[in-house]
């Protein structure tokens, strides 16, 4: 009989499986994606609760590099307390509220030529469902990162019974089963082990080798967080701040907004 570990184990083959299968999807988003850096812009990323680690996976980190928009918003991803003040109960109810999507774009001058990842494992909780269609509503592609079969297996918490593969101009499936847990422990009424951030990071990694490839097609070398391990400290030194002061240049124009004047409303909000 396998062991639990070996189940896990086996399970996440099967999501890899799943990810691997998905290669004409991951290579569109990446043309979306290159396109919207290549052109000087932006690529949001958005994910509440555990999809955060999503974010925080495709930048910063060693072998990435700018280009892309982290959303996070602590009020939906600060877990470290669970129970009391900023604790899980209030991060769960504040994801399925109306409206919040919204007050966190309202911060951003978005682009048509900017494109959006947006990552909720159920694809049922209203706040990334609301970014993607405010996305979409300014000409923004989405790329919606969801386990399909819990998306397809759960019920919406949004008012109109939307799910985020309802709002998406691309979906990729982490390929996490309904609840998400893998494996199956004689005597626990309920699976442990959790596989959709085992297929997200994979997703994840396959696009941004894609983007970058396509970047470097494209004449855009990127620079890349990289180790000193492998080019040496000066080199690692070098890198570092030309991604950095990169990333801020180019977030600096989602503060700028040339059609509005002092005291006066978005169109449209």
């Amino acid at each position: 009989m396998p062991s639990p570990s070996e189940d896990y184990l086996a399970g996440c083959r099967h999501v890899l499986d799943r990810v691997a299968a998905q290669s004409a999807h991951v290579q569109q988003a990446a043309e979306w994606f290159a396109e919207s850096i290549h052109s000087g812009r932006l690529v949001h990323l958005f994910g509440a609760g555990h999809s955060r680690i999503m974010v925080e996976e495709m930048w910063p980190r060693y072998g990435s590099f700018p280009g892309f928009h982290p959303i996070v918003e602590l009020s939906l991803t600060f877990h470290n307390q669970v129970a009391g003040a900023n604790g899980q109960r209030q991060a769960m109810f504040l994801e399925t509220q109306t409206g919040l999507a919204e007050r966190i774009l309202r911060n951003f001058h978005l682009s048509s030529q900017d494109t959006a990842l947006v990552v909720s494992s159920s694809g049922c909780n209203t706040v990334p469902i609301e970014m993607a269609q405010l996305f979409q509503a300014q000409q923004i592609k989405v790329v919606a990162m969801v386990s399909l079969a819990h998306c397809r297996g759960s019920q919406s918490k949004h008012p109109h019974g939307k799910k985020l593969i309802d709002c998406a101009d691309l979906i990729l499936d982490t390929g996490a089963p309904l609840g998400d847990a893998l494996v199956r422990v004689p005597g626990l009424e309920t699976p442990v082990a959790p596989a959709s951030t085992i297929g997200g990071c994979l997703l994840i990694n396959a696009l941004k080798a894609e983007v970058a490839a396509r970047l470097v097609e494209r004449g855009e070398v990127p620079n890349v967080l990289t180790a000193a391990a492998l080019v040496g400290t000066g080199r690692a030194t070098q890198l570092f701040e030309a991604a950095y002061d990169e990333h801020g240049r180019r977030v600096s124009q989602l503060y700028q907004r040339p059609e509005i004047g002092r005291g006066d409303a978005i169109p449209g909000s």
